[in-house]
């Protein structure tokens, strides 16, 4: 099964996308596609560098897959690795902190934040002893 998988993109559930985007857009992350529902965003997309993240409103997937209405939302959890911890940090100053930058038992230095639509984003950084 060598080469099955090409890429792995989270989507997000929130009530809002327009909140969560000057979020990413800190971090240089760009939209690149929009879908309208009922007269704001119900789905987007975010990229940068090749990375990409999809955001989509609940309403929207009630909407398009009712059966997936009851879905919870803010479950999102992110892990993402980053070149430089200081500058990301900088760039999400004032997102609710989960929990503050530390060292890890499996040599990452990391700080957990929470994004505007109430998701888990964890950026770490690899540190040497």
């Amino acid at each position: 099964m060598a080469n099955w998988l090409k890429r792995i993109t989270p989507i997000m559930l929130v009530d809002e996308i327009e909140p969560c985007l000057a979020f990413w857009d800190a971090l240089g992350f760009e939209k690149t596609a929009e879908v309208p529902h009922e007269g704001r965003l119900g789905f987007a997309i975010l990229e940068k560098s090749g990375l990409e993240i999809m955001y989509q409103t609940r309403a929207s997937v009630a909407s398009d897959v009712p059966a997936l209405s009851d879905a919870p939302g803010g479950g999102t959890f992110l892990f993402l690795e980053v070149m430089d911890l200081d500058a990301t940090i900088e760039a999400v100053e004032g997102a609710p902190i989960v929990f503050p930058r530390r060292k890890t038992f499996y040599g990452m230095e990391e700080i957990c934040v929470r994004e505007p639509g109430g998701n888990v984003v964890t950026f770490a950084m690899a540190v040497s002893d």
